[in-house]
Order: structure tokens, then C-alpha cells, then sequence
């Protein structure tokens, strides 16, 4: 494995709301604050500059990758601060009227590495009467994403994504090391499955996972579950956001992989099946 052996990864934990501007000064603070802890990567939640009520709100905002404003200020504070940020997910608008749910990867000089659209659509109804369709208005991705950072290789995914553990075993398999997945997940479904599948999805892979997620209730219900994990390829958590806004920091031993992967080689042990 390339790299330097060892960095430090924070996860930034927000509540967004429609107001860009406040949105973005929060993580901003946050940022700010885990870059003097030397984080060397940040990692931001799901829509984390703007979660609106209505997802046709979305195509009203009417952001193209061009002229989000997300983008220019946190390509500068990358910069400035000399850390990798992972923009979790920004809202897209496409030629088609559609949009994408995009994921966007900085460098320390602010340039952009990676983008990756989120495949998997969050189309669900869950039983106290929660209903979501995202297809509704979003555009899937159809293609995986395996980044370089200075580290190794960086897999990137985005929140519903969790539940379809082929894609983070294929992301393995494409020699990802670090597993990132930044969700704004339902308190309702991340307080009965977040841990574990994020857990599950680790042990699978031999990979380290960064979920960084929204925490908290908004004006019109809408509650996200928190608890941003940072958990290495053995399946322990390193750290957790808990139900407040902020972040959370950890060390990240790079050879942790190759350890763990030499004791369990089950990427190596695909067998065919009828």
C-alpha cells in the first residue's frame, strides 16, 4: 500500500436546513476546528450545505456543479487549511430537469479529484408513515467510484447506498482501502440499522468506513439520526457522533487494512454458485 501509514480523519456532523449561507458556516466552524486537531481528511454529511422540505425546492435552488455555492468556498478553505474534504453530497441540477445527489472529493489545494452520483435511491415507506422517493426527481448513478488520496484509495458511496453490500465489496475489490458514506439517514431506520450495517459493511470489505451524517429535527419534522462513525476494518468503532452537531476525530492506521485482510482473505475467496 502507497502512502503515508498513518492520518487522521475527522467527520463533521450538521442539521441542515434550507439556508445555504448558515448551513455552510457551520461546517465551515467545523472544519476549522478538526484541521487544528490535524485532521488531513474532513468529511461532510449528505446534503450538508441545504436539506429542503420539498425536493422540488432543489430544482428551484437550480444549481449546476458550475455555480453551487458550496463549492468556491470550500475549494478555498480546503486550501487554506491544507486538508482533503469529502463534500458528502451537493444537489445537481441536470440539462434533463433532473438532478443528481452528487458526491464531490477536494484535494488540499481545493481542486476537485473525484465526483461520484449516488446509485441507489432512497424509494421507501416506512411503517409509522414515512415516504420517500427520490427517484422521483434524481437521476441514479451507474458507476462506482475509487478515488486516490495520499493515503490509498478512497471508495466513495453515498447514504441508501449502505444496503447493497455488492457495491462496497466491488469497491474493495477495485482496491479501496477507506469506505466513506455521508447520509442525512432517518432517526426512524438509522436508530434500527445504521450502526450495524456500517458495522457489517467493514468487516465485509477489511476496509476503514467514515460516515459522516445530518443529526437532529427540523421546523417541518424532518429528523436525521447522527451518530457520524468512524470504524476500522475490524468492525470497531472508533468514533461517534452521538445526537449533536459537531465532529468526530480519529487516528487512522493504514496498515490496519493489509492486517486485517491477511487474517480473513474473504475478497480472495468468491467462489461460483448456481
Amino acid at each position: 500500500m502507497s502512502g503515508a501509514s498513518s492520518f487522521r480523519v475527522a467527520c463533521v456532523q450538521n442539521c441542515a436546513g434550507p439556508d445555504i449561507d448558515e448551513n455552510l458556516a457551520a461546517v465551515e466552524d467545523a472544519i476549522r476546528k478538526a484541521t487544528d486537531e490535524d485532521a488531513a481528511l474532513v468529511c461532510l454529511p449528505e446534503n450538508f450545505s441545504c436539506l429542503h422540505e420539498s425536493d422540488g425546492s432543489y430544482l428551484e435552488d437550480g444549481y449546476t456543479e458550475d455555480n453551487h455555492p458550496a463549492l468556491p468556498r470550500l475549494a478555498s478553505l480546503a486550501a487554506e487549511r491544507d486538508v482533503w474534504l469529502l463534500l458528502g453530497s451537493l444537489t445537481i441540477a441536470l440539462p434533463d430537469g433532473r438532478l443528481n445527489n452528487r458526491c464531490v472529493l477536494l484535494d488540499n489545494e481545493g481542486r476537485i479529484q473525484a465526483r461520484y452520483n449516488k446509485i441507489h435511491l432512497f424509494d421507501v415507506t416506512i411503517r409509522d408513515g414515512q415516504s420517500y422517493k427520490e427517484s422521483a426527481l434524481v437521476a441514479p448513478g451507474g458507476e462506482q467510484v475509487v478515488a486516490e488520496v495520499p493515503w490509498g484509495k478512497l471508495g466513495l458511496t453515498i447514504c441508501y447506498d449502505v444496503r447493497f453490500p455488492h457495491l462496497y465489496r466491488d469497491l474493495a475489490k477495485a482496491g479501496a482501502h477507506f469506505l466513506t458514506v455521508p447520509a442525512a439517514f432517518t432517526a426512524k431506520t438509522g436508530a434500527a440499522h445504521w450502526h450495524s450495517l456500517l458495522r457489517a459493511r467493514a468487516i465485509e470489505t477489511g476496509c476503514y468506513v467514515f460516515a459522516p451524517g445530518q443529526c437532529g429535527r427540523r421546523s417541518w419534522g424532518r429528523a436525521t439520526f447522527g451518530h457520524s462513525l468512524i470504524i476500522d476494518p475490524w468492525g470497531e468503532v472508533l468514533a461517534d457522533g452521538g445526537e449533536e452537531s459537531g465532529y468526530v476525530i480519529a487516528d487512522v492506521d493504514v496498515d490496519e487494512v493489509d492486517r486485517v485482510r491477511t487474517m480473513i482473505p474473504a475478497l480472495t475467496h468468491d467462489r461460483p454458485y448456481a
